[in-house]
């Protein structure tokens, strides 16, 4: 055997090493880890007589996706009320209703884990039989960022699955590695990013898939929110099954036109109220200006806006149901001042009725 053929027989005896060396690392289901070490000691074979194994590629990727996902990691849940209604009323303004629904269903699953607990179940908790929480409304009403303060209220870390224009329901589940071009699902790079097995996943923007690919993308949503299916949920290319019974699921949409019935069925749609003008003022003074302040690298000597000003920083170019409009304009007007500042002109501005359209951004 020649040198160049002995150093390459090396480096893929060393590669073989790292993938048996990861895998023994992490703590698989057995029957996972045989099927993994049966991969690798094909490729070791072929190696060995001299060939090159076309897959060696395919099984590093499938051994680096398998001991990295978490199979029985799991964040310790905090469902103390107080916290989460604490939560709640920093970040969100108004949406008493909203709020209730969402503590009565804190309460439960509460209720439920300990009523498990003395049972002697300590997993397979039974709080994931209730419907899953759908906040609908229109744009900038909050949806997201709801769903973002029950996963910090939980300590559950917080992953986001975007549905606007998903084109295939191979997107979700994944696609078999017989194909060259094979790739993990959003629930698995999910799982996989939020490193533990109970996350708040949301599913955001359901009613935005392409038309073409509607039914299918249903019809994984069926098994992936049904907590009698979603405790075997097979990823195509992981090709195993993994238990999502512990995962909770938020949903968003717009309207729910375009959401079959049967997913429908497995949902509690909330309806997230507009804003009007009175709210949108007290969101913006105490919520969005003092946030969108601190990221423009202001402080409050540098930048304040009297009461009376509000009125128009709120409504520059008419009504619109969310905050995003809000959120532009007092961007824009921080923004402002940070150049001002920086050009030298000067080192602390304060916003009147008089010289306020000079601040406002102008579309």
């Amino acid at each position: 055997m020649d040198t160049s053929a002995q150093s390459n027989n090396s480096n893929e005896t060393a590669e073989l090493a790292k993938l048996k060396q990861q895998l023994s690392a992490v703590s698989l289901p057995p029957d996972l880890k045989e099927k993994a070490d049966s991969m690798i000691n094909r490729a070791a074979l072929s190696f060995k007589y001299g060939g090159y194994f076309t897959g060696f590629d395919q099984v590093a990727s499938y051994v680096d996706w398998i001991t990295n996902l978490p199979w029985d990691k799991r964040s310790s849940d905090n469902l103390d009320i107080n916290h989460a209604k604490d939560i709640l009323e920093k970040y969100h303004y108004g949406l008493k209703d909203i709020k209730d629904r969402i503590l009565e269903y804190l309460s439960v699953m509460k209720l439920n884990i300990e009523q498990s607990k003395k049972e002697g179940k300590n997993e397979d908790h039974n709080f994931m039989r209730a419907p899953i929480l759908f906040f609908v409304g229109l744009v900038g009403t909050g949806k997201t960022t709801i769903a973002k303060s029950i996963a910090e209220a939980m300590n559950r870390p917080f992953v986001r699955i975007p549905f606007g224009g998903m084109g295939s329901a191979l997107d979700l589940r994944g696609q078999s590695r017989v194909h060259p071009d094979a790739e993990v699902g959003q629930v698995m790079k999910a799982l996989r990013r939020a490193a533990t097995k109970n996350p708040v996943i949301l599913l955001d923007e359901l009613d935005r898939v392409t038309e073409e690919a509607r039914s299918d993308i249903m019809g994984v949503l069926v098994e992936l929110l049904d907590p009698e299916q979603n405790s075997a949920f097979v990823d195509h290319y992981i090709d195993y099954p993994f238990n999502l019974s512990e995962v909770l699921f938020i949903a968003t949409a717009n309207n729910t036109g375009n959401i079959s019935t049967a997913v429908m069925d497995r949902l509690e749609p909330i309806q997230m109220p507009s804003y009007n003008d009175d709210e949108k003022i007290i969101i913006g003074k105490s919520y969005v200006f003092p946030k969108i302040k601190q990221d423009a690298g202001l402080n409050d000597s540098q930048l304040q806006i009297d009461d009376n000003v509000w009125p128009q920083i709120v409504r520059p170019l008419g009504f619109d149901s969310g905050i995003r409009t809000l959120e532009r304009t007092i961007n824009g007007v921080c923004r402002k001042v940070a150049r001002m500042i920086v050009e030298g002109k000067g080192q602390s501005f304060h916003i009147t009725v008089e010289n306020v359209k000079q601040f406002l951004p102008t579309w």
